[in-house]
């Protein structure tokens, strides 16, 4: 039997070490030999996806305001690198510094000539509803992801803490499997059922640490499990204890360096 290792994926290209959702994050944590991927997608004023995680400017560059109320166009004139500790304050890296879209990361992924697993999460509420996911499955079938095969090098996975979220993926893209995220328990969950054909869960280190018996129920009902933010030893010490499939980790290279000592 082969040794137990989960997959790795760097939570917002890893942004411990460098500028979350910049497209130098990503690069360097395949160079660092990370499963995975992950983000969150967003929606723009004129219908572009974009790798950003809050509803506002203001914590991630240096613009302020509505994600959703920009073009992209408008949003590429901000700075998303300077604010982050790791951002070098001497020379201007566009890798580091320039707005990602879901599309410029696809494009990278197919490109790295590597088997990559990118986890991508539709960010709700959103002023957009239904069209943030319409748009996604376009771009996946656009990239010729929207039916995945098991040889593809690259693999696709969609989440959503938003229930109806996930029922559209399986509805548009029945083929592309999905995460539904957990920071609480809803009814039923903790039983091992998951809405609209979620074959993974996704709980939170510190729901897995409160309810110990919830990966169990899920492996039970036949789910993976992928577990976020996985950044510190006791977290995961306490994810390898359980045997998760996934951690997602802002620190993916901490991780895998834990990893080659099993």
């Amino acid at each position: 039997m082969s040794a137990y290792r989960p997959l790795v994926f760097a939570h917002r290209g890893g942004a411990d070490a460098l500028p979350e959702h910049t497209l130098g994050a990503y690069l360097r944590a395949l160079e660092d030999g990370v499963d995975g991927l992950e983000c969150d997608v967003r929606l723009t004023r004129d219908g572009h996806l974009v790798c950003v995680h809050d509803r506002r400017l203001d914590r991630t560059s240096n613009g302020r305001g509505l994600v959703s109320r920009r073009t992209l166009a408008q949003l590429d004139e901000y700075n998303y690198g300077s604010w982050h500790p790791g951002y070098p304050a001497d020379e201007e890296l566009p890798d580091l510094s320039r707005l990602l879209t879901l599309e410029r990361l696809l494009e990278a992924v197919r490109d790295s000539g590597r088997p990559v697993r990118l986890l991508i999460e539709t960010k709700h509420p959103s002023r957009y509803g239904a069209e943030v996911e319409r748009r996604l499955v376009g771009m996946l079938r656009r990239f010729g992801l929207a039916e995945p095969k098991p040889d593809d090098p690259v693999q696709v996975t969609v989440m959503s803490f938003a229930a109806l979220a996930l029922r559209r993926i399986r509805a548009q893209a029945p083929g592309v499997p999905t995460v539904y995220l957990l920071e609480l328990l809803p009814p039923g969950v903790g039983k091992g059922r998951l809405p609209f054909g979620a074959r993974i869960a996704g709980p939170g280190i510190d729901l897995l640490r409160s309810r110990p018996g919830l990966l169990p129920a899920m492996r039970a009902a036949g789910h993976q499990t992928y577990v976020w933010t996985v950044n510190e030893p006791d977290d995961l010490e306490l994810a390898l204890r359980h045997r998760v499939d996934g951690v997602i980790s802002d620190r993916p290279r901490f991780v895998l360096d834990r990893l080659a000592q099993m």
